[in-house]
C-alpha cells in the first residue's frame, strides 16, 4: 500500500510540473530506512538532476532464484539498507519487463517480449539491460550521476560480501 501511494504521489507531483521541469518535483527518499526504497529508472533521474549521487540498479528477472535470495537476504540487512540510502538513489529494474523507459534522452524497450510467456521461464532482454551490458542475474549496476555506467557487479552477494563493495 505504501509503495502504491508513493507511486501516486510521485505521478502527481510529476504531472503538476509538466513533465519537464524536475526542480518542481520533490520526492521523499528515502521514505523508510526500515526497507530499501526502490525507485524506478525515471523517477532516480529526477531526483538525480536535484541531488545528484549514484544509482544502484538492482537488475533482476521473475524466475531467478539468486534474485529472490538477494532481496530476501541481502537487502533486507540493516547496514546495506544504510548504506544504500545513504551513498544511492536505488532502482529495481526487470530485464524481462516488457515496460518501455527512458534513461537519459533515449527510449529503451523490449520488441520481442513475449506476453504469453510464464513469469518463471525466461524471455526477451530489455535493450535498457543490453545497454547495461549486464552479464547475469542478479546484477548490481553502479549508475553515475552523469548517467554513465561506473561499475557492475554479477551475481549472488551476501550482506558481508556487498557493503564492501558499496
Amino acid at each position: 500500500m505504501k509503495n502504491f501511494f508513493f507511486i501516486v504521489t510521485s505521478f502527481v507531483l510529476f504531472a503538476c510540473s509538466g513533465g519537464s521541469d524536475s526542480k518542481a518535483v520533490s520526492i521523499n527518499y528515502p521514505a523508510s530506512t526500515e526497507k530499501i526504497h526502490w525507485l524506478t529508472i525515471e523517477e532516480a533521474q529526477i531526483l538525480n538532476k536535484q541531488e545528484p549521487r549514484d544509482m544502484i540498479v538492482d537488475v533482476y528477472t521473475e524466475w531467478c532464484g539468486p534474485c529472490k535470495m538477494m532481496d530476501r537476504m541481502t537487502f533486507s540487512d540493516p547496514a546495506i539498507i544504510n548504506k544504500i540510502h545513504e551513498k544511492y538513489y536505488a532502482v529495481k529494474f526487470d530485464a524481462e519487463s516488457a515496460t518501455p523507459i527512458k534513461f537519459g534522452e533515449k527510449e529503451y524497450s523490449n520488441p520481442n517480449h513475449n506476453p504469453n510467456t510464464p513469469k518463471n521461464r525466461r524471455n526477451s532482454p530489455h535493450q535498457f539491460a543490453q545497454f547495461l551490458q549486464v552479464r547475469g542475474y542478479p546484477s548490481l549496476v553502479i549508475i553515475k550521476p552523469d548517467l554513465s555506467i561506473k561499475n557492475s557487479l554479477v551475481g549472488f552477494k551476501q550482506p558481508d560480501q556487498l557493503l564492501p563493495e558499496l
